[in-house]
């Protein structure tokens, strides 16, 4: 994309934010710090200017990740919607929390980290993508959670783009939000995340269809007939959801460019409203005294392996962009990129450590401060987590799995599909492609692996 379209692009942008011409204020260095939480849905690791993607334009989100962390190692526990927002609200596996798909968590609410911060007088604010059961709208002081689709009501009888909406409902969030409480806001953005009911899946504004109209998405060993064919054979049955919706999607050269170029339209848009957020925060002196963090609620397959969407423990679908914008990060070590195994439950102890507020014991996940505040530490960090997904009752076509993932190997059993397993050594075969477990050779290695999924997953309870 010409950088001279991506400035007319964010001009524009820009233009229609009257609330960032705001005057700068001096942040109050004796006010409990504020916290605004920005999930970004079927967002994986990779599309990010500042993970060396070679198309797609974050400019908002890579100046977040200069001023903060960049953890290149990030990960969800369950790759799918509603069970990894239910991870992040509470700070536990799915196994723990009990939403196995789309319903709300069991979790008290007094446990989550809403739940504590508003107990402790947080003016809270929740903004678009819910998908756990009935929204709670209650339990916030103020929410906006409007429908699932690209293109929804401005409340005005016209139209406005889900991601504009979303934009529009936090900028109300900071009008209404009182001067005399400390904040949490959550802005959960359903872009790019496709509007599934629509054959066009992915609807970006009019406005960005100049973006990327003359770069070719390039493809990788993985988009190829030889990958699908080392899926296991119940990966390629075409009545599965991934199959479907990668014929729906991708199944010709001119669908892959005209899908893969929306979707990062979307992106990128989403990139500009996350650049607002961060500019409003500036403008009004509340920058330097608000934690950011930027997550997505899972992984994607763009035409990888033959599939679409999510769900199966591959790379592609597990591991998400992390970034932490931390005030109490010192100069000179902003910017900073950590390769350790970090996890979407991890968020929930964090934000409630860096208030000084207790993290509830049924939270699983831990505080990632150490990580970037001490770097030098001995953290005794993970070095491997249990990765679940549960088929949903009446969701057969998503087969569920159980894995052990480090960073340099991967097992995975596969229980609908009579205990189905497979063993990956990540360092010679990073694209997962050489199934080991059938292999005399590495019969050792497969029954210790065995054994530490039996010690995860009951750790997960």
């Amino acid at each position: 994309m010409k950088l001279k379209t991506l400035l007319k692009f964010g001009a524009t942008l820009a233009a229609c934010l009257p609330f960032l011409s705001l005057p700068s204020l001096n942040a109050d260095p004796s006010k409990p710090m504020n916290v605004v939480l920005i999930v970004a849905d079927d967002w994986r690791f990779d599309t990010l200017s500042a993970m060396g993607h070679p198309i797609v334009k974050t400019p908002s989100l890579d100046k977040l990740a200069s001023e903060g962390v960049l953890f290149e190692h990030g990960y969800v526990t369950t790759s799918i919607c509603g069970v990894s927002r239910a991870s992040i609200l509470t700070g536990q596996w799915m196994s723990r929390h009990k939403n196995f798909g789309f319903e709300m968590f069991e979790t008290d609410w007094e446990d989550t980290f809403y739940g504590i911060m508003a107990d402790r007088g947080y003016y809270t604010g929740y903004v678009g993508k819910w998908h756990c059961g009935q929204f709670p709208a209650n339990k916030f002081d103020y929410s906006n959670v409007p429908a699932k689709r690209h293109w929804v009501g401005d409340g005005k009888g016209g139209e406005i783009h889900i991601t504009e909406r979303n934009l529009r409902n936090t900028k109300t969030f900071f009008e209404k939000k009182p001067a005399d409480k400390p904040f949490l806001l959550s802005v959960n953005f359903l872009a790019p995340h496709s509007w599934d009911n629509n054959p066009k899946q992915y609807l970006p504004q009019p406005r960005s269809m100049s973006l990327y109209a003359d770069d070719t998405i390039p493809r990788t060993e993985l988009h190829s007939e030889a990958a699908f064919k080392k899926l296991p054979e119940f990966l390629q049955n075409d009545k599965t959801v991934a199959r479907y919706r990668y014929r729906l999607r991708f199944d010709t050269p001119e669908k892959y460019q005209e899908m893969m170029k929306n979707y990062y339209r979307l992106c990128t848009e989403v990139d500009e409203a996350c650049g607002a957020i961060v500019e409003y925060l500036r403008a009004t002196g509340e920058l330097e005294n608000t934690l950011i963090i930027f997550i997505g609620d899972n992984g994607y397959f763009h035409a990888e392996r033959g599939l679409a969407g999510k769900w199966y423990p591959y790379q592609n679908s597990i591991r998400v962009p992390l970034i932490i914008r931390d005030p109490r990060l010192p100069d000179s070590s902003r910017g900073m990129r950590n390769e350790d195994i970090v996890l979407n439950v991890d968020v929930a102890p964090t934000i409630l450590s860096a208030v000084d507020l207790p993290v509830p014991s049924v939270v699983q996940g831990k505080d990632l401060a150490p990580l970037y505040l001490n770097p030098e530490g001995d953290h005794n960090w993970r070095t491997e987590f249990f990765y679940e997904h549960e088929t949903r009752k009446g969701m057969s076509f998503i087969p569920g799995a159980q894995s052990v993932v480090s960073k340099y190997f991967k097992y995975n059993l596969w229980p609908e599909a009579d205990d189905y397993e497979q063993l990956f050594d990540l360092r010679e075969d990073p694209m997962e492609l050489n199934n080991l477990a059938k292999d005399r050779q590495h019969e050792a290695a497969l029954a210790k692996t065995r054994e530490l999924l039996e010690q995860l997953r009951e750790a997960a309870q």
